[in-house]
């Protein structure tokens, strides 16, 4: 029997996969833009607060901490990496910046000068023969010389080369830590003049020397160079260079970096470039008279005499020798240190601070005699040694 279709009867097809319905999905631009927004503005408020804070011209200061003295002598003071260097006659005391004793040396100096680098320190006896080189962890060699100790200049290794008197003929001797001779060379007054400034490379192979010369009532001042390692080996006294300098003093050298020194003399300063021969690259005249000379691995500053209006001029110079800062001062200051981009400036129980572009930052009398003052970590913070104290304290208003 045939089976009939059913017209109204269809066949059911399977089912098939469901098609996913579309989500709205938030881009992630839109995402970023409206949370870029609130930080970009969180960001503008925090540096709109720094600079408030940092270029505001402060005229007091309130104390945070007080560390008082244990002595009350003549010692001095100096900044070594993360703590204070006390020198007197009795010997140097390492402290931290909380005035904790870290460790002591005891040593008999007449006239304590300290010289100090990166990785090391040193104290000599000035028309004495005691020098103690050091490292933040205590002594690392001391020796006694065999003349009296004119000037001396030290490196990182604790390599240490000094002027020692010897009436007319003078000595330059190059000494390790123990004090074993390393270089020694007499000099000949008649032809290179009197060495009155020397300044060691910080990894103790090279040494500059100037040299005063007067003869017939006129002045010259020759900047020589010693090398001690290969290029200097073949040479008399191990000399690879020399500068002259006419009617001019030139009592101060030092190194900016392994490559860069410099010269200062009474109206100028000489730049050289050279980790092994170092040469001459500019000599810049300046308009006044040289009253304090600082520096740093990034800038050479100086505090003239201003010859045409009363008073004083700040300057800073980068280490091509381009001028980048200067801006005029009232009142004299003996005491100048420089440390990142801030410039103090004290005289008595008056301060001064300036940044590296010249803009003031605090100006005022702390009350007691500064002996050294140096920045902490931290906004507006300081640390100030007085006569009697060590005291922490930030700039207020």
């Amino acid at each position: 029997m045939t089976q009939k279709k059913n017209p109204n009867l269809k066949l059911m097809e399977p089912p098939g996969p469901e098609k996913p319905r579309k989500k709205k999905r938030r881009h992630p631009r839109i995402r970023l833009k409206k949370l870029a927004v609130p930080v970009f503005l969180t960001g503008m408020v925090l540096l709109g607060t720094y600079l408030l804070i940092t270029n505001h011209l402060y005229h007091k200061a309130a104390q945070t901490a007080a560390y008082k003295r244990e002595t009350s002598d003549s010692n001095r003071y100096a900044a070594f990496r993360n703590g204070i260097i006390r020198y007197g006659r009795n010997g140097v005391t390492f402290l931290s910046r909380r005035n904790e004793v870290l460790w002591i040396q005891p040593g008999q100096f007449q006239n304590p000068v300290v010289d100090i680098n990166n990785q090391t320190f040193a104290i000599a006896d000035s028309g004495g023969n005691s020098i103690q080189i050091f490292t933040e962890k205590g002594l690392k060699g001391e020796f006694e010389t065999n003349l009296p100790i004119e000037k001396f200049s030290l490196s990182n290794q604790g390599i240490v080369s000094a002027i020692l008197k010897n009436e007319n003929a003078p000595m330059v001797v190059t000494y390790d830590s123990t004090g074993n001779i390393l270089v020694e060379n007499q000099v000949v007054t008649g032809s290179m003049g009197y060495p009155v400034a020397l300044e060691m490379s910080p990894d103790g192979k090279v040494l500059i020397v100037s040299y005063l010369d007067m003869k017939n009532g006129a002045l010259k001042s020759r900047v020589a160079s010693y090398n001690f390692v290969e290029e200097g080996a073949d040479k008399e006294n191990h000399q690879v260079g020399i500068e002259e300098y006419e009617d001019s003093v030139m009592p101060e050298i030092f190194f900016m970096d392994a490559v860069t020194s410099v010269a200062v003399g009474d109206h100028s300063f000489a730049i050289s470039k050279g980790s092994r021969i170092p040469e001459k690259k500019t000599e810049i005249n300046l308009s006044g008279e040289i009253r304090s000379t600082f520096h740093t691995s990034r800038y050479i500053g100086f505090i003239l005499l201003n010859e045409e209006k009363s008073g004083y001029e700040l300057r800073l110079y980068n280490k091509s020798g381009k001028q980048v800062m200067n801006r005029a001062i009232s009142g004299e200051f003996s005491n100048v240190y420089m440390e990142g981009n801030e410039i103090i400036l004290y005289e008595g129980s008056r301060c001064s601070i300036y940044t590296n572009m010249g803009m003031p930052r605090f100006d005022g009398d702390l009350k007691d005699d500064i002996l050294m003052m140096v920045p902490m970590e931290g906004i507006n913070q300081y640390m100030m040694m007085s006569t009697d104290e060590l005291r922490v304290i930030y700039l207020t208003g």
